[in-house]
């Protein structure tokens, strides 16, 4: 088996700069190149390989959220009300694609008088009942004011409408209530 020589008078050659130094004065670097002390540079950070294990896609046990987002107001098209005919109390309203149903409740907001309504009564703060007329079209009843001309397009081009959080008033009806002895409330049939 062969032995390597001490070589502590030995001379080597820098592979960088071709200087010579002492050979126990060198150093290798993380490339395998043989330089002097003063030479040596340490491997940049941004030379090493970090493996990054996937992010997990997947909760264990999900859980729905129970809220409910609330509703958001939606711009209108530019003038979406139409009036009904001369001397009518109901107004037509485009909302394209709009998903309500009957019996919603919509407020609106940013509205501009036209054809007789006011803008007061446009905004009312309760909102409107609906009937749907179709999927991009309804219609509401306004109390207190009626179109002058009829069929006009109005109302402005910054109408905003949100669904009310607010639940229509339920009827009571005595008729139907019976009392329920055991926890003394009243039931209604």
């Amino acid at each position: 088996m062969s032995k390597f020589a001490v070589g502590k008078d030995a001379y080597g050659i820098s592979d960088r700069s071709g200087f010579r130094y002492r050979l126990r004065n060198m150093r290798q670097e993380w490339n395998g190149l043989l330089v002097g002390k003063d030479e040596w540079e340490p491997k940049h950070p941004q030379l090493e390989v970090v493996r990054h294990s996937p992010d997990p896609e997947a909760l264990r046990n999900p859980r729905p959220d129970p809220r409910k987002e609330p509703d958001v107001q939606v711009l209108l098209l530019m003038n979406p009300f139409r009036s009904g005919n001369a001397g009518s109390s109901v107004i037509t309203v485009f909302e394209p694609s709009h998903g309500r149903s009957t019996s919603n409740i919509v407020i609106f907001r940013k509205t501009q008088p036209f054809d007789g309504f006011t803008k007061t009564v446009l905004e009312q703060a309760t909102g409107y009942t609906i009937t749907v007329v179709d999927a991009n079209s309804y219609t509401i009843t306004v109390a207190g004011e009626t179109a002058t001309i009829g069929g006009q397009q109005g109302g402005g081009g910054n109408v905003t409408a949100e669904k009310s959080t607010a639940t229509p008033a339920s009827t009571f009806d005595e008729t139907s209530v019976t009392l329920d002895a055991t926890s003394k409330t009243f039931d209604e049939a």
